[in-house]
């Protein structure tokens, strides 16, 4: 079984995020970036599968930038056996993302393909529902456990009412939610053999995909400052001030 995991370089879960002072975009001038946490939980769970027999072959893939190759590095380093970089510059929304990786589906044929459920600079959670609407598979999203038998996949997926288990025939996209596993750190002799793992490079413009983005990001603002919490002296003060100052309850 060969099992393809897109990856997305983001910035890392631990970096404070500021806006630049134009607010057109975050600033991402000398910020530390990684691999998008839901995506190396994919790139895990892809990890976990190999190792335990279910697949054969691992590839990743990123778009973007050349920078993107560090990520895909990571991944490698990490267990992946090769690598694929689409590269552009262009500001893609998740349709072109998900029209590019329908290319690569198509080209690989990929007997599974397992993405983050959303990436946590954009929050969007479409890619990975828009690639199986286009490449015509069944999915199962939000996935908490995963289990492979007999051509078929078994997704436990975290729901409002609990979870709920689907099973789909493969070929099937899974997206991954953070319960599903917990990643492993790259060892140094890992990271030095993913050097040399091979990755393929892939101009955009090549694959005959619009690259249009029907999304214009206007503004962007950071949160408004908290106010400190207080102390009430009972619970008449408390309904009080929810009245007059919160102003939630009449």
């Amino acid at each position: 079984m060969k099992i393809l995991v897109p990856v997305k370089r983001a910035i890392d879960y631990n970096v404070k995020v500021k806006v630049k002072a134009d607010e057109s975009n975050v600033d991402l001038a000398n910020v530390k970036m990684s691999i998008n946490p839901f995506c190396e939980i994919a790139v895990e769970e892809a990890v976990r599968l190999k190792e335990a027999g279910s697949a054969t072959e691992i590839v990743v893939v990123s778009i973007g930038t050349v920078a993107c190759v560090e990520q895909v590095r990571t991944a490698l380093a990490l267990g992946a056996d090769r690598g694929i970089h689409i590269n552009t510059d262009a500001d893609l929304d998740s349709l072109q993302i998900a029209k590019l990786l329908k290319t690569v589906v198509d080209e690989e044929t990929p007997d599974l393909v397992i993405l983050g459920k959303q990436a946590i600079d954009s929050d969007n959670n479409q890619t990975g529902q828009m690639l199986a609407a286009l490449s015509g598979m069944g999915q199962g999203t939000f996935a908490s456990e995963v289990a492979v038998a007999d051509g078929k996949i078994a997704v436990t997926r975290e729901i409002d009412g609990g979870l709920q288990t689907v099973s789909l025939s493969l070929p099937a996209v899974v997206t991954t939610d953070l319960r599903l596993n917990e990643p492993r750190y790259a060892s140094l002799p890992n990271i030095m053999k993913a050097k040399r793992k091979p990755v393929a490079t892939i101009e955009a413009d090549s694959l005959g995909v619009n690259l249009k983005s029907n999304v214009s990001l206007l503004k962007v603002t950071a949160p408004s400052q908290r106010n400190g919490g207080i102390k009430v002296a009972d619970v008449a003060e408390l309904v009080e001030k929810l009245k007059t100052e919160a102003k939630v309850i009449s």
